[in-house]
């Protein structure tokens, strides 16, 4: 997956930017659904340039996680029916907007307000070797937001003006 006009790029990436002295850098922090199951440890943030923000948090899955899903796997494969579920050796990250999170500071957990730990089994895993492109943005939001029927614009300008990109 390649951004054909790069605008997102991992913090790491960027020797002139830094996290702003009033936020805290949550890379490193382990990261909980809404009932507090173990999703991951934040391994990177995504930064928009133009915009000079983190839109999006980059997870690495925790090992169980995957797991799990690789068990969905077999049974949805046994019910011939698991396409969609076929992940590759290396797919162990999983982006998350900014603005769908809470951040506790003095337990340095980051908690995923209002998404569950079976979205998350189920939402499509990236590898960090690669470029997301907006394609993969969209179905990771129509994962978490399966509801929204706001069509997602591909403008950056626009598609980051949403409340899953705010950083509260």
């Amino acid at each position: 997956m390649e951004n054909r006009n790069k605008n997102l790029y991992r913090l790491d990436e960027l020797s002139d930017y830094k996290v702003a002295s009033n936020y805290s850098d949550v890379t490193g922090w382990k990261i909980v659904d809404s009932e507090n199951h173990t999703i991951g440890t934040i391994d990177n943030l995504w930064v928009n340039k133009d915009m000079q923000r983190v839109v999006y948090l980059d997870v690495k899955v925790d090992k169980k996680l995957i797991d799990d899903s690789k068990n969905e796997v077999h049974d949805v494969i046994a019910n011939d029916n698991g396409q969609e579920f076929v992940y590759k050796d290396g797919d162990s990250h999983i982006i998350i907007p900014i603005g769908s999170v809470s951040i506790n500071k003095d337990t340095k957990i980051v908690m995923a307000n209002n998404i569950g730990y079976n979205t998350f089994r189920k939402t499509n895993r990236y590898n960090t070797q690669y470029n997301f492109d907006r394609e993969y943005e969209k179905r990771v939001l129509s994962s978490y937001y399966p509801n929204d029927d706001s069509h997602f614009n591909d403008n950056d300008d626009t598609f980051y003006n949403r409340r899953e990109f705010e950083n509260r």
